[in-house]
């Protein structure tokens, strides 16, 4: 009995991932709010139904792949504001951590770029509380240094906000970047196959080298807030 409850259990989560895979998927071309229910269960190849056994609505498979998309950026992040202690080392591994992500995960990127301020709310607001759960990270990893030179809790939290909304502008730059892969492709394939990776790569290097020195400026920014 509990072997055949475990190969149901592992079918179902099966299907719910494959209904995520499809969502994703068809947002690569349009917004959640247009997205029908029996397009991504088409995909899929299931009934309608049987979409209802895993999401309430498509507002729900919006808040799942919001998860989905932020749930592995967290971890690297932590991981990166408890290892390193010095703002440089912190500067190109928070930079370092966002590309990798982008690279890795791109329509998980895209869909959060374009659904932070769509037009489905619950989507909406659940961007904002990962975002938020960021912000919360960061000022944590801040408190410790910064409550000992005077910082107020209110000043940290200010301050944890402009690296998040740092990394999500980073992001979506390094999204924007991609179309420099097709374009290469389209011009000089025939000519060079590794064009389209040499100018993605050039693009990428100049985003990161921007990100880095605009992270500089705040940290700057930062040694001088108590004297302002």
């Amino acid at each position: 009995m509990s072997h055949t409850v475990g190969v149901r259990q592992a079918q179902k989560q099966k299907t719910r991932q494959a209904l995520l895979d499809a969502g994703l998927r068809l947002l690569e071309e349009q917004s959640l709010s247009s997205l029908g229910l029996r397009e991504v269960t088409r995909l899929v190849g299931v009934a309608p139904a049987a979409f209802y056994r895993h999401f309430r609505d498509m507002a729900d498979l919006g808040v799942a792949l919001v998860e989905e998309a932020l749930g592995s950026l967290h971890v690297m992040i932590r991981a990166i504001l408890a290892e390193q202690n010095g703002d440089e080392e912190r500067i190109e591994g928070t930079v370092d951590a966002v590309a990798r992500h982008v690279r890795a995960y791109p329509a998980h990127v895209r869909f959060i770029a374009r659904e932070r301020h769509g037009g489905v709310r619950p989507v909406r607001e659940a961007i904002a509380a990962e975002l938020g759960r960021f912000v919360d990270e960061v000022a944590a990893a801040f408190a410790l240094q910064l409550e000992a030179e005077g910082w107020s809790a209110e000043d940290i939290r200010m301050l944890a906000e402009l690296y998040v909304d740092h990394m999500v502008m980073t992001a979506a730059a390094f999204l924007e970047a991609a179309p420099d892969r097709s374009a290469a492709t389209d011009a000089d394939a025939s000519d060079d196959p590794a064009a389209a990776d040499r100018a993605a790569s050039a693009a990428e290097a100049r985003i990161a080298a921007t990100a880095r020195s605009q992270l500089r400026i705040i940290s700057l920014g930062r040694q001088y807030w108590r004297d302002a």
